[in-house]
């Protein structure tokens, strides 16, 4: 078992925030603070969850943090998503849940029957669209707004239900091509650009690639429950479609991204892609995330030339300075500790051959969050304090205290404070 000093920084970031109250004021004022996952308290609770479940810290830190989050109404209904109202808020409480058998019933009885009824209106808004021949808006079907973020929940809170079966059945026709003049388009091609609002330089729309908006994240969950024994007609059929997708896509140039965050109507009529510089290999957009998914489609898949692609994509895009070079922050989301983060994780799975070259590359990812030698307590304040940043889960402190927490130890979290991300 490694320990990188890296993993000490996550327990001086969660010491800095060991309360609600010791955050900044900007934060806590916010009008979105109690209820965003990505940003928020419900993120900020998993770290706490992650270190009390290891026995490092105490619950009440984690009490502290959810009673806060509850401490006035939760949104629900077309205003919420995963990342965001009620449905973040049970994906804490939930997780504190597993470790605290009892714990915080009342409030996910109160919760879930709110997340049930979304899923089955979005579901039947979802179906309806389909039968018209439209396109998806990415919130239909995303792992942060969408119907593969609701998949995540349920599969890890409610597995043999009719619920998560419904979600998987609509996720594998949500793979039926469309029909658009003369283009033929994958099912899951959206009008708009990747802010999912029409954008001039997406003229035609485009498809999204990236694990939190993209058709990835959708690999990750259908590829995830056939491994966890729920299955629904045509799932392994809808794996296969959208990996031969990602395969025709793959480019092998040195020096390139191995999968891109998009395709556009230009690139799919005329078969390739822009030549761009290279990209960063990360969790939300990236051969990092992109490769994880591919990984566990290989498992589900029983294929294991796949999976050992995968790994090696993945290795060779964190061992590449090009790639790396467009890295350029410590996030979970798109930064270094994700790609430690990701890099441990897909090590456990890794065939032996790619495991061993999946953990050597960490330590490298991991010096780049905290040098050897830096002062954890300036960089923890720092990164609190970051006003593009912040304290959070997907950008801040906290995602990069949880990634370099398990990175550093190279063994699995305590708790299952990742099934968000599509990871495990």
């Amino acid at each position: 078992m490694m320990h990188h000093p890296a993993g000490d920084l996550a327990v001086v970031i969660a010491d800095q925030l060991a309360h609600p109250d010791s955050v900044p004021t900007e934060y806590r004022h916010a009008p979105w603070w109690r209820q965003s996952l990505a940003h928020g308290i419900p993120g900020i609770a998993l770290l706490h969850v992650e270190l009390a479940a290891a026995g490092c810290r105490p619950w009440q830190r984690v009490h502290d943090w959810i009673a806060a989050s509850a401490s006035g109404p939760l949104t629900s209904g077309t205003d919420s998503h995963p990342f965001y109202g009620a449905p973040a808020f049970a994906h804490a409480a939930a997780s504190a849940a597993e470790q605290l058998p009892g714990s915080y019933q009342r409030a996910l009885d109160a919760v879930d029957p709110k997340l049930v009824a979304d899923v089955r209106t979005r579901l039947s808004a979802a179906h309806d669209r389909i039968d018209q021949g439209h396109p998806p808006s990415l919130a239909e079907f995303d792992a942060l707004r969408g119907l593969t973020g609701y998949g995540a929940q349920l599969l890890r809170r409610s597995p043999d239900t009719d619920d998560l079966y419904a979600v998987l059945e609509y996720l594998v026709r949500l793979t039926t091509p469309i029909t658009d003049g003369p283009d033929k388009l994958p099912g899951w091609w959206t009008a708009t650009g990747p802010s999912g609002r029409l954008d001039d330089r997406f003229r035609g729309g485009h498809a999204n690639t990236g694990v939190a908006h993209g058709i990835t994240g959708v690999l990750s969950l259908l590829s995830m429950a056939k491994l966890r024994g729920s299955e629904v007609a045509g799932q392994l059929e809808a794996i296969e479609t959208i990996l031969r997708w990602l395969d025709r896509w793959r480019a092998t140039a040195a020096g390139d991204s191995a999968w891109p965050y998009l395709v556009t109507r230009a690139e799919l009529r005329t078969g390739s892609r822009n030549p761009s510089q290279p990209l960063r290999p990360s969790w939300c957009y990236g051969t990092a995330g992109v490769g994880r998914a591919q990984q566990l489609a290989g498992l589900a898949l029983g294929d294991t030339g796949r999976q050992s692609a995968a790994e090696t994509a993945v290795v060779d895009a964190l061992a590449d300075p090009a790639q790396l070079a467009a890295t350029t922050d410590r996030s979970l989301c798109h930064g270094f500790a994700g790609l430690a983060y990701l890099a441990s994780r897909m090590s456990v799975d890794a065939l032996p051959a790619s495991a061993e070259r999946l953990r050597r590359v960490v330590p490298a990812l991991l010096d780049a969050v905290a040098p050897p030698g830096s002062d954890h307590p300036a960089i923890a304040a720092s990164l609190i304090a970051d006003p593009q940043a912040g304290p959070g889960l997907l950008d801040g402190a906290a995602g990069i205290a949880l990634s370099v927490l398990t990175a550093g130890s190279g063994t699995a979290p305590s708790s299952g404070w990742d099934t968000c991300l599509l990871i495990s």
